[in-house]
């Protein structure tokens, strides 16, 4: 063979390898999203990216905020996840674990703790830690809220100091209205869009989220309580002090997501017994352009439900296809 052949098959063979790089990189990441889904619904029962993917590595970035590297760079852009009600912040096992499994799955994971959410009192101070963190880079970001973190995660997702970093926001069994999950914290009544329904809480855990809270339930509401009477308490919420109104407003990402310019995904649990399922319904109903609503049977509060996660075919497809969406935050 002539050396000019040679080297036009070569060229022509670079040109193949170089076309088909980014179909095998995404073919990849398609493969990894379907592995961490599968490991982390079934709480490591298949342990797939661990079979996979070698381990990743945790660094701090500051005493309140961590990043998880995989081996694997370039598949996925940075990703910052912001965890709900974690009293070991950025160190709860669970939450390291989620964003253990995200690493090993392309992306770079950045973390940070939540003052008030680890005491179990989300507040508004607790969306500076997001800001700062989206503020260590330009982006775009790809960011996972997990149950309330949808407060801070999508107030930092409209704030106009970082609001155009962030591609993708996806939330996990996220809230609208913070003054209607107190209602539902506290009645286990949920009502919007003709969907409407009740859920028994245990009392302890009401106890507990009042002892946090104490500045958000008045004595009206804790006497009602104590009596076990709703009627009382629905009655007692709808006189809440204007200062604990205007609070539980700011609390609210319905407020906040009309500002946001990221594509915005929701999912959520119709079984959630810790936020209902029509609170996606309602957030959703704030700026429907560029936001997807993704309810499913397979899944309760941000974990997999009893019984096969993969039961249903066409939701385990909806949620890969989800997961999926944050590698493409632009």
């Amino acid at each position: 063979m002539r050396q000019p052949e040679v080297a036009g098959r070569l060229a022509t063979l670079a040109l193949a390898l170089v076309l088909a790089a980014p179909v095998a990189r995404d073919a990849a990441s398609l493969v990894l999203s379907a592995a961490f889904l599968a490991e982390f619904l079934t709480d490591g029962a298949l342990p797939t990216l661990d079979a996979l993917t070698p381990v990743p590595v945790r660094e701090s970035l500051a005493p309140s905020l961590d990043r998880w590297r995989g081996a694997v760079p370039g598949l996925a852009p940075p990703l910052l996840l912001v965890h709900g009600l974690a009293p070991a912040g950025k160190d709860d096992p669970r939450l390291a674990r989620a964003a253990r499994l995200l690493a090993r799955a392309g992306f770079e994971v950045v973390v940070p703790t939540l003052p008030g959410l680890t005491r179990g009192r989300l507040r508004p101070e607790d969306t500076a830690p997001v800001v700062a963190a989206l503020e260590t880079r330009p982006g775009p970001w790809a960011m996972l809220s997990v149950s309330i973190g949808a407060a801070p995660a999508f107030a930092a997702a409209a704030d106009p100091r970082v609001r155009d970093r962030v591609g993708v926001l996806l939330a996990l069994g996220p809230h609208a209205s913070a003054a209607e999950t107190l209602r539902f914290w506290l009645t286990g009544a949920f009502d919007y869009g003709g969907a409407s329904g009740r859920v028994p809480h245990d009392p302890a855990l009401v106890r507990a989220f009042v002892d946090a809270n104490a500045d958000l339930v008045d004595d009206a509401t804790r006497a009602a309580l104590a009596a076990g009477d709703v009627a009382r308490i629905e009655r007692a919420l709808a006189g809440l002090p204007a200062a604990v109104r205007a609070l539980l407003e700011g609390l609210s990402p319905v407020r906040a997501l009309p500002r946001v310019r990221a594509r915005v995904i929701l999912v959520h649990g119709y079984g959630d017994s810790a936020v209902p399922y029509t609170e996606s319904l309602r957030l959703a109903a704030a700026r429907p352009a560029r936001t997807t609503v993704i309810l499913l049977h397979s899944v309760g509060h941000v974990e997999g439900a009893p019984g096969p996660v993969w039961r249903a075919t066409p939701e385990g497809v909806r949620l890969w296809l989800a997961v999926h969406s944050l590698r493409h935050p632009g």
